[in-house]
């Protein structure tokens, strides 16, 4: 008999934007996971039909664990609070895509679902519902009751990690200390290890000001908070390296001795990450209780329902989250 699949919830998202069609276009080809879709079904079906695309969808029995790829959907259902046109969305929805967040954390935490991969949210669209919202990295962490996770991308070998995530750029420098550098490189540090099998990372710091700095010219964080940082887990036999100049620290010449880079916010690191992988990067949370993935883009809402939205991005957050899955099975 087949070994099981390994079984991933995977969040529809925003469901005016394309979170429904790349899911829907992610069922037109067989892949070896079993996936569960959590969402309204309703709403998977008219977004097909909108897309005049097959789709099979099966009911979620828990007890039952695909062992063959299929093109078939598994839904988990969740209602919508109020009809949804697609490019048009409406905040009465922000509880019901929350809804579908909520469902999926407690069936990994339970050891239900393997990963969690996630569609594009609208965080606008929640904050407009009167419901505090900065983002899934920090929902994430709060409902698993984790310490800050450190968020990541990758796109081929580039892995750009953020020391800060969804900030006003105003509120950056006073989040730059010595214990937020510090417990961001120790996470990125300790998770290349162990879900890329990163023996001896080597990570690549950004400074926080342009020429990291200038020597105290230009900003005093790179002196006061990251060097110091960097220099005492260099002692303690960390590979690390800064921290330099954010406008070179890109050049082939340095990635190539660079297993990550730590960015120091948003901003200064993803441009780079996301022209260079555009539509098959991944977006990885580090240091969660549970694994998770998503996709490294927006709801698109222009796009959804007229069949141009690229579901390759989905494609690879697939694929990563089962190469994690497969690593933390082997070391068990």
């Amino acid at each position: 008999m087949p070994a099981p699949l390994p079984r991933v919830a995977l969040t529809t998202g925003e469901p005016a934007g394309i979170g429904p069609d790349i899911c829907i276009a992610f069922t037109q080809n067989a892949h070896a996971v079993d996936i569960v879709a959590i969402g309204d079904p309703a709403l998977l079906a008219a977004r097909a039909h909108q897309l005049k695309l097959d789709l099979h969808l099966d009911d979620y029995v828990p007890s039952k664990r695909s062992a063959q790829a299929a093109r078939h959907l598994k839904v988990l259902p969740a209602k919508l609070r109020a009809p949804v046109t697609a490019g048009k969305p409406n905040a009465v929805n922000a509880r019901y895509v929350l809804d579908t967040l909520d469902r999926a954390i407690d069936g990994c935490l339970s050891s239900e679902f393997d990963a969690l991969i996630t569609a594009p949210i609208h965080k606008g669209i929640i904050n407009d519902a009167g419901i505090a919202f900065t983002g899934h990295t920090e929902y994430l962490a709060a409902r698993c009751h984790a310490a800050p996770p450190v968020m990541l991308l990758t796109a081929g070998t580039l892995r750009v990690a953020l020391a800060t995530t969804h900030l006003p750029l105003k509120d950056v420098p006073r989040a730059i200390t010595r214990d937020t550098v510090t417990h961001s490189l120790r996470v990125l540090h300790a998770e290349l290890r162990d879900k890329f099998g990163i023996a001896a990372p080597r990570i690549l710091v950004l400074g926080l000001n342009p020429h990291a700095g200038e020597g105290g010219h230009l900003g005093r964080e790179e002196i006061e908070m990251i060097a110091p940082v960097c220099e005492t887990l260099r002692a303690e036999g960390m590979s690390i390296t800064g921290p330099v100049a954010a406008d070179t620290a890109f050049s082939p010449e340095r990635l190539k001795n660079t297993d990550a880079v730590l960015a120091m916010y948003h901003d200064q690191g993803l441009p780079v990450l996301k022209h260079a992988g555009f539509g098959h990067a991944v977006n990885i949370t580090l240091g969660l209780p549970i694994i998770r993935t998503s996709v490294d883009h927006g709801t698109a809402l222009e796009l959804a329902g007229t069949g141009r939205a690229e579901h390759s991005s989905l494609e690879a957050a697939v694929a990563m989250a089962l190469a994690i899955i497969r690593k933390s099975k082997a070391k068990n």
